[in-house]
Formats: C-alpha cells, structure tokens, sequence
C-alpha cells in the first residue's frame, strides 16, 4: 500500500513538471511573438530626454470652426477657454505631470521635466494628442470630430549661451512671437472680409507681401481697429500652471500674459523651482531677446 501511495505521488510529480514545461514552452514562444511584432514597431525604442515641450497643434480646425455661427471671428472666447480647460483637464486627468501649459489659437504646449513611458515619443505624441482631442470634444460639446498631432521638442542646454539655461522660456518667446503674428494676420484678414467686403482669397493676396507696421496702419485707418487693444490672451496667449497653495497647488489660468522675459520672470517667480533642472535656476532670470510684440 505505501509502494502504492509512492508511486501515485510520484506520477503527480511527473504530470506537474510536465504542466510547468508546457508552460514555460508556451511563454517562450509567446514571448518570440512578440519580439517579432516589436521588431515591425521600427519606432518603439525612439525615446526623448527630458526637460522636453511636447507641442500638440489642431488639425482641420478651420472646418470645424469655420464652418460654424457657434465661434466668432478672428477669436471667440469661448474655444480659447475650452482650450484653456483641456489643458487644465490633462494636469488633473491624464496620467502626466507636465510644469505648464501654453495656449493660443488651437495649439497647446506642455512643458516636462519628467515623462511617463521612458520617455517614448510615440507613446507621448499619441497619448497627448488623443486626450485633448477627447478633453476638448467633451468641453465644447463639438458634434464633428476633432483631432491634434503633436511633436517632442527638446528643450535641454545644448551648449554656446544655452548653458546658462533659458532654452525653455526662449522656446515660450518663440511661440509668443508666433501668437502675435498670428493675431496680426487673423484681424488683417477678418478687417478686409468684413470692411471692405472683399472675398478670402482676395483679402489673402491683398495682405501677400504686407510688412506688420502696415497691416497695423490699414487696420487703424481703414477698420478702426487699434490692435493694442485688443485682449491680452489674444495677443499673447494664455498660461496653465501649477501653482502651490500652502501644502495643496491649484491649477490657474493666467489671461493677461506680460511678455516672456524680466517681467514674466518676476510676475511668475515661483516657477523658478520648476526651472530648477538640469537648464539651472537661471532659467527664469536670463533676458532673453525677442522681436517686439503686441
């Protein structure tokens, strides 16, 4: 009977071992599956280094808007507060702890000192543009589809002046810039449009070639319209910011930007402790040169 019970115990032990090896041959070959799948991924191991700005941009917008009564023209509060909030929504929601966020017309910048999936650009490209496209849906109730690209953009010291730190608040200057010509353009466009009722592709060939300073005199004479009037976060954008309240932060919303440099460092000096990575702490006091904007 014990020779019995030896013998039971030991074909028990025979089939486990069996059941482990038929296990572990199937994780292998799971696992040859999957290394061939990931050899087709030619992008999967392109990583990013932080600090970095990962910049998501609207795309077709202009069918989704244009075509609508919804949204006024050139700016309409509303969707510059939808997009204020998305960028709020992905601070609070998505999963990422980006420093700031920079906004005007349908572009968001996200500024990061630390990023989630080591740092794979096709994971943060994609997870960034697919949860504002969804984020702002949601916000503005849109009943067409929306959606983003987005890009890695590199904001460490690369050497010359850079060394001193400043590549991040330069790239802000940049965009800066980049709003105001924006507004230029948009109220040039929509002024021709409307008082001098010329058609979109007249009013655009008529303003083909013209210098800023004379885009600013035909609005002033022809329209009325005094661009430095108009509405700051208009001109200059719009900052989301994580900003610390005793021991808990809010996330606030800042519509009357100065321009990025001296002043900005001082209205914005608590960021310094955001700026405090590898670019150095100087980040926010280097005066950066900027051509003159709005």
């Amino acid at each position: 009977m014990l020779r019995d019970e030896w013998e039971r115990r030991r074909e028990e032990k025979r089939r486990e071992e069996k059941r482990r090896e038929e296990k572990a041959r199937k994780k292998r070959e799971k696992s040859r599956d999957k290394d061939k799948e990931k050899e087709r991924e030619i992008y999967a191991e392109v990583r990013a280094v932080p600090p970095l700005v990962v910049r998501a941009d609207g795309r077709g917008f202009k069918r989704v808007l244009g075509d609508s009564e919804k949204f006024a023209k050139p700016y309409d509060e509303r969707f510059a507060r939808g997009m204020a909030k998305a960028a709020e929504m992905f601070f609070k929601k998505s999963g990422f702890d980006p420093v700031l966020a920079y906004t005007f017309s349908d572009e968001i910048s996200f500024f990061f000192e630390q990023v989630p999936f080591r740092g794979r650009v096709e994971k943060l490209d994609s997870v960034v543009a697919g949860f504002l496209a969804s984020a702002l849906t949601i916000v503005l109730g849109f009943e067409e589809p929306v959606a983003f690209d987005a890009r890695v953009i590199p904001v460490c010291a690369c050497g010359g002046e850079r060394e001193e730190g400043g590549a991040v608040l330069e790239y802000l200057t940049q965009r800066q810039a980049e709003a105001w010509r924006n507004h230029l353009n948009a109220y040039a466009y929509y002024g021709l449009v409307r008082s001098k009722g010329l058609g979109g592709e007249e009013a655009e060939k008529r303003l083909r070639g013209m210098k800023a300073g004379e885009i600013h005199e035909m609005l002033f004479r022809d329209c009325g319209i005094n661009l430095n009037e108009t509405p700051k976060w208009q001109r200059r954008g719009i900052l989301v910011v994580k900003q610390r309240y005793e021991k808990d932060y809010k996330i606030v919303q800042h519509w009357n930007l100065p321009l990025f440099g001296k002043v900005f460092s001082k209205k914005f000096s608590f960021l310094k402790k955001s700026f405090s990575g590898p670019e150095g702490i100087r980040t926010l006091d280097r005066p950066v040169s900027h051509k003159k904007i709005g």
